[in-house]
């Protein structure tokens, strides 16, 4: 039976991918940070059926430990501060997990269990004010947040481990994915989340940044097998990951709403607030490497996936009335 760690496995991304592991014959490690509260939602569903530990991606004994006790087949590494916006307010937190944390637990899988396969969550922010469209393995890097800063770091620091120590360590250049386990400040969940809650009468207005924004949209379930089949392939690579269509955050909201059947104009309203300092105007994945050499693709839509997650957020408010 083969033995995976994944770091984050409380998020979405995690919690998908634990799914996919069971359901490949994995034995699935999940590592955590010692809170005062467990937010397990997702993975409650799963919990007879993994095995928790305690570790921090702040902390480099904790994370040698982890990895010497389980000596993993292979490691996820998708734990990070992951919201944009908060990371222009805690800028040096952001880079303590998602750039020096990279290297923890990569010096850990060198001192403890070299002979993992590493996968790190890399980012298409990235590539931020992109230099040419759409983006590819290839294409330089131009972050425009202190978080695709952090990420940058991440993804040159595998790099680097890869070709100084001979780790198998790859990177996925994931474009933006959603569902309906996304958390909710993110602007997709948010969308879907008020659109659910003006729909059933509790609330009134939607207040969002950039609606000129665009970006390419794909569901996290299809791209956690991404991540798997990364980890498959005799040599290791870095693959960007996406649908290679762009859409705009008025498109998303259009496509919400008219689910519902709601005027979107008659409830949105665009904030300052949520503008960012640095604005990424289009990302576009070009994801022809990983269809030819992965034999990945997609499986959901654009639309299918807004209506997908409205639906959820519908029947969870519903269910809580």
């Amino acid at each position: 039976m083969p033995r995976a760690l994944i770091t984050g496995i409380t998020g979405q991304d995690g919690s998908y991918l634990a799914e996919l592991l069971l359901q490949k014959g994995y034995e699935v490690t999940g590592v955590v940070r010692r809170t005062s509260h467990h937010s397990y939602e997702r993975i409650e569903h799963l919990l007879g059926r993994v095995q928790i530990l305690p570790a921090d991606l702040l902390d480099q004994h904790s994370l040698t430990m982890v990895i010497k006790e389980t000596e993993p087949d292979e490691v996820y590494n998708l734990a990070a501060q992951s919201y944009v916006p908060t990371s222009w307010t805690q800028p040096v937190l952001t880079g303590e997990f998602t750039a020096l944390g990279v290297t923890r637990i990569l010096e850990a899988i060198r001192l403890a269990w070299p002979r993992a396969r590493f996968y790190q969550a890399s980012s298409s922010e990235m590539f931020g004010r992109a230099v040419e469209s759409p983006q590819r393995e290839t294409t330089p890097f131009y972050p425009r947040s202190p978080y695709g800063v952090a990420k940058c770091y991440g993804h040159w620091i595998t790099v680097n481990y890869r070709e100084s120590y001979g780790l198998y360590a790859v990177s996925g250049i994931l474009f933006n994915h959603e569902s309906p386990r996304r958390g909710i400040e993110f602007v997709t969940r948010k969308v879907s989340d008020g659109v659910a809650r003006i729909k059933l009468g509790i609330g009134r207005e939607l207040r969002l940044g950039n609606l000129d924004a665009q970006r390419d949209w794909g569901y996290a379930g299809d791209y956690v097998d991404a991540m798997w089949r990364m980890l498959q392939q005799p040599e290791p690579q870095d693959y960007v990951i996406g649908t290679g269509e762009t859409h705009t955050v008025r498109e998303l909201v259009e496509v919400a709403f008219a689910h519902v059947g709601l005027d979107w104009q008659a409830h949105v309203r665009t904030d300052p607030r949520f503008m960012r300092p640095a604005e990424v105007d289009v990302l576009l994945a070009d994801p022809t490497r990983a269809r030819e050499e992965l034999g990945w693709s997609p499986t959901v839509g654009f639309r299918e996936l807004i209506t997908m997650m409205v639906d959820a957020d519908l029947k969870r408010l519903e269910a809580a009335r």
